[in-house]
């Protein structure tokens, strides 16, 4: 998603202010054909204009083709046309991914074929009436108002194969005023009672707080230490740590779930170096897939850690697992 050289991320107070509350909540609620024609509005730049102005930045796209986009009738799915997207999003001055982000997971193929709209909080995880409960208890407003700019998982497995703990760093930006908080998500997938403690935070408090205690989840709010204007950026860190020894089993995996696109992410899983895996292997599975579709495998480097970068990702789930030598 990253913009090329040269061409400055351009915001909405360069538009014309009569277009700019339309294309705001459009931005934030879809549908796409919508928000996009509405870009295209605001921008006052004809489909010939944006034709060119791709053009110079070496996008290939027929004015038919961003007709299609904008009326409904066809939208970007292949990767060449995702790419587009990107840079069409800098030629109409909004910000990244925020066009993206409305296009959900890949629409299905045939006569039943409907828009998508932004995919709800719980829609990627297994036990969604749990999670959908948690969420009721805590405020989720801000979270459609800000892009996921960076986000950094460091996970550290315990010699017993649990996980010991996790830091995560993010970088927010808010593409509307008023966010003032992340939702925290975290599902040990493990035993009952498997709940972690809150730690180390930087930049943010803890608010409210959800816990289902027989399923392992933990819900809580982040509250930033002010309430962000459009265009800020918040870098935010915190850790969760379990308690051992007879660490939480891990599953053998870990893995990030994005209901919105994210620029760039970085997953490192850092074991002992008294048992260090056989085997490790990084894998995605984009939103509206059943199973992983793609796979790498991955280098124990000297230290005992593996790690992954993804650029541009999602919607969709973004892992690493790992096998233990036979015994």
């Amino acid at each position: 998603m990253t913009i090329a050289a040269g061409h400055p991320d351009l915001s909405f107070a360069d538009t014309v202010p009569a277009d700019r509350d339309e294309l705001v909540g459009l931005l934030a609620t879809g549908p796409f054909p919508d928000a996009l024609r509405a870009a295209i509005k605001t921008s006052r730049l004809s489909l010939d204009r944006i034709q060119h102005r791709l053009g110079l930045r070496g996008i290939t796209i027929s004015v038919a083709t961003l007709s299609y986009w904008q009326s409904g009738r066809r939208r970007p799915e292949r990767p060449e046309s995702l790419e587009a997207l990107r840079h069409l999003e800098a030629v109409l001055g909004v910000p990244p991914s925020s066009l993206t982000a409305l296009l959900g997971p890949p629409r299905p193929r045939g006569r039943r074929s409907r828009p998508t709209r932004v995919l709800p909080i719980d829609a990627l995880w297994s036990r969604r009436e749990r999670l959908a409960t948690l969420l009721n208890r805590v405020d989720t407003s801000s979270d459609c108002r800000l892009g996921r700019l960076s986000q950094h998982d460091r996970i550290e497995i315990a010699p017993d194969g649990g996980q010991r703990s996790l830091w995560v760093r993010q970088v927010l930006r808010a593409e509307q005023d008023g966010a003032d908080r992340w939702v925290m998500v975290y599902d040990a997938e493990s035993g009952p009672g498997v709940i972690p403690e809150l730690a180390n935070l930087s930049n943010c408090r803890v608010g409210r707080t959800a816990v289902d205690e027989e399923s392992s989840i933990l819900v809580a709010e982040l509250v930033f230490d002010r309430t962000l204007a459009r265009g800020d950026t918040v870098i935010m860190e915190y850790q969760l740590n379990h308690t051992g020894p007879q660490f939480p089993a891990s599953g053998n995996a870990y893995c990030r779930k994005f209901r919105l696109p994210v620029r760039e992410y970085v997953i490192e899983v850092r074991f002992d170096q008294s048992r260090l895996p056989a085997r490790c292997q990084q894998y995605a599975v984009p939103a509206g897939e059943e199973g992983p579709s793609r796979r790498r495998n991955l280098t124990l480097d000297p230290s005992g850690g593996v790690h992954s970068v993804a650029l541009g990702f999602g919607p969709g789930v973004f892992g690493i697992r790992w096998d233990w030598p036979s015994r």
